[in-house]
């Protein structure tokens, strides 16, 4: 296996940190630093370690954070050929097969996606009654008034029901700033706004509409989007950024991380 593999796989970072890491001088194999790009260990007898600390692959099944760029469907698989978020998953699926995604992100949807082997926590994750919360950053149309806003935070009438209170804010200034970072760049970016603007650029867009907050404790098929237009905001571009006390963090966009004993304790927690 190669090290910046092990590394990806055993918590420590994400595969193009581990690289990083490795270039730095920063790990050793066996008591010798390695800087070798190439260089291969055996997680059986190969002793690996960052900064002098040991590390180590997990033992058992395995749940893993993916930042999910626009453009896949959360599928393992695509009978439309369309690339999937699985085929970002290629290296984590190799050593744990039985990694599934917890829920779904629609293909233009950025953000946090988990997998894991763990049916019973994905189970957990996913239940109506437990209620785990997921942050959304939206740049919708228009700008949101505070009628719009007591309106989403209250619960809106779907067609498939009523919601339940959504948490909701608009954001300005540096968190604006910020959400525009998450949301409007990457891969994939410019081609959706244009094609939800026609001929109208990117900054127009921005200018005429509004970045905002959702909070959610539901798991609805577009729940955001649909939320968001029945209040007469059409949703330009949506990311996620939170599940439960995770957040996507500085992850790029198209890697993905082992969670840590204590980030998957306290997914364990809320779904149990």
């Amino acid at each position: 296996m190669r090290l910046q593999k092990f590394l990806a796989r055993a918590g420590v970072a994400s595969r193009r940190h581990s690289e990083e890491l490795i270039a730095a001088g920063r790990v050793a194999v066996n008591g010798a630093v390695v800087t070798e790009m190439g260089a291969k260990v055996d997680p059986d007898t190969d002793v690996v370690a960052v900064d002098g600390a040991p590390v180590a692959l997990p033992e058992e099944g395995a749940t893993f954070m993916l930042h999910k760029p626009a453009g896949y469907v959360t599928t393992m698989s695509d009978p439309q050929g369309r690339p999937t978020a699985a085929a970002l998953m290629a290296s984590e699926l190799a050593a744990y097969p039985a990694l599934f995604p917890v829920g779904r992100l629609d293909s233009d949807t950025t953000g946090l996606l988990l997998f894991t082997t763990d049916g019973e926590l994905g189970y957990g994750l996913l239940h109506p009654r437990r209620h785990v919360e997921k942050t959304y950053l939206a740049l919708v149309e228009g700008r949101l008034n505070e009628y719009d806003l007591r309106r989403l935070r209250e619960g809106i009438v779907l067609d498939d029901g009523p919601t339940l209170p959504a948490g909701a804010r608009v954001l300005a200034g540096e968190e604006a700033r910020r959400a525009r970072c998450l949301i409007g760049s990457g891969e994939g970016a410019s081609g959706r706004l244009q094609r939800h603007g026609g001929k109208r650029s990117r900054g127009a867009l921005e200018a005429s509409g509004s970045y905002v907050e959702v909070r959610l404790c539901e798991g609805r098929k577009r729940q955001v989007r649909r939320m968001l237009e029945a209040v007469g905001h059409p949703v330009i571009a949506l990311h996620r950024e939170a599940f439960g006390p995770l957040e996507v963090g500085d992850l790029p966009r198209g890697d993905a991380r082992l969670l840590t004993e204590a980030e998957v304790a306290a997914l364990k927690k809320l779904a149990s």
